[in-house]
């Protein structure tokens, strides 16, 4: 068996979105980010990026061009059932983007009934 084949067969899938659902009544935890960048066509796409690779579709997403003469972007981003160490590693790599400024973050506990 080659190198090739053992990383092949040892290779898990990453859990879907849909496999993090919370069991009934349990309580759910949403990650939130508050991105505030340069107003350039490219910041989304690189935003969106990280968490599309990690097979992530944000709960929520808005923005809005502010600032002096629209030169600034305020984006946020909200994704649930995600966890903690994943939602800041994903906020370090945002911070890291080109043309990305701040990025904030918190988490929110929703119940469910």
């Amino acid at each position: 068996m080659t190198a090739a084949s053992t990383t092949a067969a040892t290779a898990r899938p990453l859990p879907s979105q849909h496999d993090l659902k919370p069991a009934p009544g349990a309580a759910v935890v949403v990650y939130c980010f508050s991105i505030h960048a340069e107003a350039e066509p490219g910041v989304m796409p690189r935003v969106l990026e990280l968490f599309a690779k990690r097979g992530l579709v944000p709960t929520r997403w808005h923005s809005d061009v502010t600032g002096p003469l629209n030169g600034d972007l305020a984006i946020d981003v909200q994704v649930e059932g995600l966890d903690v160490r994943t939602g800041d590693y994903i906020a370090r790599c945002l911070r890291q983007v080109h043309q990305v400024e701040t990025v904030l973050t918190s988490q929110k506990h929703m119940g469910r009934g």
